[in-house]
């Protein structure tokens, strides 16, 4: 019957959730070119299609084997879709057609095959990834050399790297691999044969890659490949069919790491052990309150040990026990599928150690012995004392732990005291209830070993004082003798109880202050918005996250690294501190004080980094507590996972800016290159041949046709003169050099000049202006104004049709004169009605109109807004057609306090 108390692991549901929906991947997998991975593909494929399964060949390699398309005759092939690459033209699977004809199963061969330029992605594995995604399954094949962790190791026993490769994601994914294995000789005679490369290329190929050793090599590791990948599908079941374990699979050991000096032993045994078995292994340290108390010998063991595991190999995990050690490492044994767990012989105990084993704390080889009877434990014995070695009495850490015991006499004194009171002032039968009380208060102040102290003093206390004959440790009556054994029993187990809920209290308060204190930091962190309020935040927060100083190095301009922030505030380092901070920097890993690497340096160095990229160093001067701070790595790495995405946030946003700055610049470099180029260029283009007519011709010409042309060269450049004002305006509103004087401005007398200066351009426009006679006088700067209005009217009769009219009105709403210039155009979309404001900005409707620089609504806008106004621009009719620009003007306000 299962346990009630078992549930699936949430992690493991999300996983299963998350594939819903999805293809299936099915990959199977060879250890070289030539074993039968596409036959084999294709004969699963028409076993499938004989099921009544829609079966398409999306594209297959058959390198000329008449096996091979004897085989692919039976199946659907969709065409390929063909691709030009340097004036050839090849062909790729055209990944449209396959989604739109969407089968049950498409046939992918070449998993690792990188796609011909101008396709939709550059690998073929990403294409598999968008099949699947449309919910349809995928056979498809990969040699073990293409896997990108393994590939390395493949260039070292070929000696020749293979430059398409595949995440190793795409086989933790995939819900079946199915290993495809030929035995080096088989393969080697399918080469000679010419099944494999054709005959003028087999002898250099079994010189370079066909070598008969590197093919063993080769097939062992597709063999582990495939071993992990089916050891983690197992795993991934039993958390999600909440499984205990653990399961008879691949062999998993497990070391416990303590204080204890056998445990240096323990971790060469497990490293040894793995290396026979060539499996994973783990070296677990346990945390709990009582990490606190130990000697400062006690702490550099551990963190040597851990240190020596990770050196050798091993894969670092943390666990918090506070109460129940071996359950925890138990219930992580499980959960990791370990079958084996290698632990030191524990050495000789303290009286004090052996006090807290008879109350039931046990030790934790016995423990592990007694309770895993599903795993396979190995103790590890360590080597004898040298004789005459001096022996420290009582040990250190039972001096250090004195002052935790002596609470238990402490407190039986003051329940005698109590006790003593209430019998002499009220006689009571039940005073054994006091000192049951000062039991639990220990209990749950100082923990087990305490509280069992405390239960042992007061059993003689009370039968001391209050206990017939008094003031012996005589029982008369045996009523009495009852009584006290239960008090002594009941006592001891209500301390336990008490002992186990303060600890795991404690426990709760360790993971709520952790949880508390990563999301304070990772909120501040966030806050910031630069990258000097990110660096502060940062190292403001570690130092107060883990109580010690702290410092970000980062790289300079010159290729070396800089402190970039520190707290409290640094801006150098000693030499060998720098050595330390560089080297962890160049090697990606830890150094300084608490490691194996430059440990005589003051700071301990962890690279931050963020996916392959490095982004900084981080500095952490831990003080004397140094190898404890360094045991609770789970919250260091959370810190400098935290710190990373800070500064990758703050590299992308600054890369983002960048990139905006760059690509509005170009923006506007090439509107105003265009600008120029037109409407600088035509006017002096039509100035010059206005010109040369006069000059070459002007004998010959009427005086209308002088005249004419003179208009033309006045027109024109009074154009030229409108355009080169308004680069300077917009020069001078960008660099903040705009000073409007404001006056008291007839706004008939504005209209008016604005109509005059655009006199010949809006000859061709009726012009309607209402303007009421009681209108106030307005509060702006004349020239300004004037300006935005003769850019309102020319931007109209771009837009507006010739022979329709233009309208100008205004009309006083409260404290503002609102003044409006409108046309019968085809109007501005709503979505683009704020946009016209922008510099460069033309709308694009047709050729007829005028071209202009895009520059006139930006101009208007900014000299408007410097008088305190508002300009905005709204359709006339209610189909969106016709334009009607709209001033909000300032009324003059006499001053009739002078």
């Amino acid at each position: 019957m299962a346990d009630p108390m078992l549930r699936p692991e949430p992690d493991a549901l999300l996983a299963s959730a998350a594939r819903e929906g999805r293809g299936r991947l099915k990959v199977f997998l060879g250890a070289a070119p030539g074993v039968g991975k596409t036959y084999a593909m294709l004969e699963a494929a028409q076993a499938r299609q004989r099921e009544g399964v829609d079966v398409a060949a999306a594209v297959v390699e058959t390198h000329g084997r008449h096996e091979t398309e004897a085989m692919l005759r039976d199946l659907p092939v969709l065409p390929r879709r063909p691709l030009v690459y340097k004036g050839r033209i090849l062909t790729e699977m055209d990944l449209d057609g396959l989604l739109a004809r969407r089968p049950d199963l498409a046939l992918i061969d070449e998993l690792a095959h990188t796609n011909v330029e101008g396709s939709r992605h550059e690998k073929r594995w990403q294409d598999v990834e968008e099949v699947l995604a449309a919910g349809i399954d995928v056979y498809t094949t990969l040699n073990v050399q293409h896997v990108e962790t393994l590939n390395e190791t493949v260039a070292r026993i070929t000696g020749i790297r293979v430059r398409e490769t595949v995440p190793d994601r795409m086989l933790d994914e995939a819900d079946e691999i199915e290993l495809i294995d030929l035995p080096p000789e088989e393969l080697l005679q399918r080469l000679h044969a010419g099944k494999v490369y054709v005959q003028d290329q087999a002898a250099r190929a079994v010189r370079a890659f066909f070598a008969k050793g590197n093919l063993v090599a080769l097939r062992e590791l597709s063999l582990r490949a495939a071993a992990d990948r089916v050891d983690a599908e197992l795993r991934e079941h039993m958390a999600a069919h909440a499984i205990p374990g653990p399961w008879p699979a691949q062999d998993r050991l497990l070391v416990v790491v303590t204080e204890d000096p056998v445990t240096r032993d323990a971790i060469r045994v497990a490293k040894r052990s793995a290396d026979r078995a060539r499996t994973e292994w783990i070296a677990l340290s346990v945390l709990s309150s009582q990490a606190e108390r130990l000697t400062s010998e006690a702490k550099d063991r551990i963190a040597d040990f851990l240190r020596l595991a990770e050196r050798l190999g091993a894969e670092l995990a943390t666990i918090e026990a506070e109460h129940d050690a071996v359950a925890e490492v138990l219930s992580f044994a499980r959960r990791h599928n370990v079958r084996r767990i290698v632990l030191g012989r524990p050495g000789a105990q303290t009286w004090l150690e052996r006090l807290g084993r008879w109350a039931g704390a046990g030790t934790l080889a016995r423990d592990l012995l007694r309770q895993g009877r599903d795993f396979e434990i190995t103790i590890a014995s360590g080597s004898a004392p040298r004789p005459g070695r001096r022996t420290e009495w009582p040990p250190r850490r039972t001096r250090e732990g004195l002052g935790v015991y002596a609470a238990a006499p402490l407190a039986i004194a003051l329940a005698t005291s109590a006790a003593w009171a209430i019998d002499t002032l009220i006689p009571a039968p039940s005073l054994s209830l006091i000192y049951m009380t000062a039991v639990v208060a220990v209990a749950a102040i100082r923990g087990i070993g305490p509280a069992v102290l405390a239960a042992a003093l007061g059993f003689l206390a009370h039968n001391f004082f209050f206990v017939e004959p008094r003031h012996t440790f005589t029982v008369a009556e045996r009523g009495e003798l009852l009584t006290l054994l239960l008090f002594l029993v009941a006592s001891t187990v209500t301390g336990n109880l008490a002992a186990q809920l303060r600890a795991r209290v404690q426990a709760q308060r360790a993971i709520v202050d952790r949880l508390g204190k990563l999301h304070d930091f990772g909120r501040r962190v966030a806050s910031g918005a630069t990258r000097d309020d990110v660096v502060w935040a940062i190292v403001s927060n570690v130092a107060g996250t883990l109580g010690c100083d702290t410092l970000l190095l980062a790289p300079d301009d010159d290729g070396g690294l800089a402190v970039v922030g520190g707290f409290p505030p640094e801006d150098r380092i000693e030499t060998r501190d720098m050595t330390a901070a560089r080297f962890a920097w160049d090697k990606g890993e830890a150094t300084g004080r608490g490691t194996g690497t430059l440990p005589t340096a003051d700071w301990y160095f962890l690279p931050v980094r963020a996916g392959d990229r490095r982004l900084a160093v981080l500095g952490l001067r831990l003080g004397d507590d140094a190898r404890l701070a360094l045991l609770d790595r789970p919250l260091i790495d959370s810190l400098a996972d935290q710190v990373a995405l800070a500064l990758e946030r703050v590299r992308l946003a600054e890369e983002l800016s960048r990139t905006q700055l760059a690509s509005e610049t170009e923006r506007l470099r090439t509107a105003l290159l265009s600008s120029v180029s037109h409407d600088l260029r035509t006017p002096l283009v039509t100035i010059i041949g206005a010109a040369d007519s006069l000059a070459e011709d002007a004998g010959s010409l009427a005086p209308e046709a002088r005249l004419t042309l003179a208009e033309t060269i006045r027109e024109e450049g009074q154009r030229l003169d409108r355009y080169v004002q308004n680069l300077l305006d917009m020069t001078r509103l960008e660099h903040g050099a705009l000073r409007p004087r404001p006056i008291a401005v007839d706004v008939a007398d504005l209209v008016g000049q604005a109509r005059h200066r655009l006199r010949r351009a809006l000859e061709r426009y009726p012009i309607e202006v209402d303007l009421p006679a009681d209108l106030p006088m307005v509060d702006v700067d004349l020239t300004l104004t004037e300006q935005v209005l003769v850019n309102l009217l020319d931007n109209a009769a771009k837009y507006g049709p010739e022979g329709r009219p233009i309208r100008i009105a205004a009309r006083t709403l409260g404290s503002e004169v609102e003044l409006s210039v409108s046309d019968d155009g085809p109007g501005i979309p709503p979505e683009q009605r704020e946009r016209v404001f922008g510099m460069f900005v033309r709308l694009e409707d047709s050729d007829r109109h005028r071209a202009g620089t895009g520059l006139g609504l930006a101009i208007a806008r900014g000299f408007i807004e410097a008088q305190g106004g508002t300009i905005h621009a709204e359709a006339v009719r209610e189909d969106g057609t016709g334009t009607r620009m709209v001033l909000a003007l300032p009324t003059f306000q006499e001053d009739l306090t002078s």
